[in-house]
């Protein structure tokens, strides 16, 4: 009787041990899911309410203010390009044209967008629908609501198609001596946008011929809350001519763009938020934690000095891992961003293979500074101790720059060939496949 009783008293305390454990490791699973366009793994752990208050604090002119704090940041307030300048509208216009084509993206596999395969071999090459279409991201509720109605024998009504971001918001800093560019945000009502730095369009503009001039059309100043709003920061007035940019200058401009525009549709500002500031903070915090138990006896002997030691030492390494866990996160995201990029390029009316050309001349010079996702300066001390850093982890067999530009060339050529093997497929009177691993390069 006795024994029994222990045994039972056994399997609860294991029982309320494995509850905690099991959802724990159930919110990790839940947490996964696959990137769109690319198909990779990748944990967000957000729930859509903290979703949606991140997006209010973003949406309409939140979104400057926020921006105009974060490169306030560096110690002088920053200069903006005033939306009456003929290169805002320039960089405004080339970005509009690569977000009307993220709805064709969507659409992708449907039978109308079949067109890629009538394409002439000698035109810019297209890219074959994706096997992980572009769609907003799942809610818990519609899952939940799917899952009823499949239960209950009704067909589940269709997933939405149109994603909520664009269009995106936009500011250009007037800074000269910087080339770059950075996309922020996440949500709709201009949530997420782009900041571009007028070096970027001095460099395109000075290395590529301009086009004819012309007579600039009268523009009255915009009277929007967006004017308004920088008003007094905007120091740059528009130019009296409109020197118009040739083709291939709104091509180099696009490639750029489109690199950012790659963040904002695959929501890595969302991953990034996510796995800097909960999951590897949380991961170091209970590895620590873990120490600091199986250290208690020890603690007991020699004082709470040893326990104060471990938990130091927990949050020094919890600053180093997060540094490095956001640079290799960030090498991710910019592969990736490149390959979504050509996919918008494509869709867009660009020649995808430009953008080949276009990052490895940017690779190549030494003073152009990568772009990205992140807000902080691309060569910031954090990001260079953290690069430091993990080169010694990961070595540089590998540099990060060829890396990104063999896997643009790769996604190119697996274009081709998913082209070649699906139109082989239909003069023998097979449906074409689904695109699928067996065909994927990268």
């Amino acid at each position: 009787m006795l024994l029994q009783k222990i045994k039972t008293r056994t399997l609860l305390f294991q029982i309320l041990l494995s509850v905690p454990i099991a959802i724990f490791w159930a919110a990790i699973f839940a947490s996964f899911e696959r990137t769109p366009l690319t198909g990779r793994w990748r944990m967000i752990i957000l729930s859509p309410e903290e979703e949606d208050e991140i997006a209010a604090q973003l949406a309409g002119p939140k979104w400057y203010q926020a921006v105009t704090e974060v490169l306030s940041a560096e110690g002088t307030a920053p200069k903006f390009i005033s939306p009456s300048d003929w290169r805002y509208q320039w960089v405004q216009n080339t970005l509009r044209c690569l977000e009307r084509g993220i709805p064709n993206i969507c659409s992708e596999g449907q039978p109308q967008m079949q067109y890629w395969l009538e394409r002439p071999d000698e035109a810019a090459p297209f890219p074959p629908p994706a096997q992980y279409p572009l769609r907003p991201r799942p809610r818990a509720s519609e899952l939940m609501h799917s899952m009823c109605e499949t239960m209950c024998g009704r067909m589940p009504a269709p997933a939405p198609h149109v994603l909520a971001g664009p269009p995106y918001s936009l500011l250009i800093v007037d800074k000269p001596d910087a080339s770059n560019a950075f996309s922020y945000g996440f949500g709709p009502d201009g949530g997420g946008g782009i900041v571009v730095y007028s070096g970027f369009l001095d460099d395109i503009l000075s290395r590529v011929p301009m086009g004819p001039t012309s007579p600039a059309s009268e523009q009255q100043p915009s009277s929007s809350w967006f004017s308004s709003l920088f008003g007094s920061l905007s120091s740059v007035s528009s130019n009296p001519t409109w020197t118009g940019p040739t083709p291939e200058q709104t091509a180099e401009l696009a490639i750029l763009l489109s690199h950012e525009l790659a963040h904002l549709v695959l929501s890595h500002h969302l991953e990034t938020l996510s796995s800097g500031t909960i999951i590897f903070p949380a991961v170091v915090s209970m590895i620590s934690d873990v120490f600091r138990t199986m250290l208690f006896p020890i603690t007991m002997i020699f004082g709470p000095f040893v326990n104060d030691a471990v938990a130091a030492l927990g949050k020094m390494g919890s600053g180093e891992l997060t540094k490095v866990g956001e640079y290799c996160n960030s090498v991710k995201q910019e592969i990736e961003a490149d390959v979504v990029s050509a996919r918008l390029l494509a869709h867009a009316g660009f020649d995808a293979r430009d953008a080949v050309t276009f990052w490895e001349r940017r690779h190549s010079n030494t003073k152009a500074t990568d772009c990205g996702s992140t807000v902080r300066p691309p060569e910031s001390p954090v990001i260079q101790e953290a690069r430091t850093l993990a080169h010694r982890i990961v070595g540089q067999r590998h540099p990060v720059d060829e890396v990104r530009v063999e896997k643009l060339k790769g996604e190119l050529v697996r274009w081709e060939l998913e082209r070649r093997v699906a139109l082989r497929r239909r003069e023998r009177g097979v449906d074409a496949p689904e695109p699928g691993p067996l065909l994927r390069i990268i």
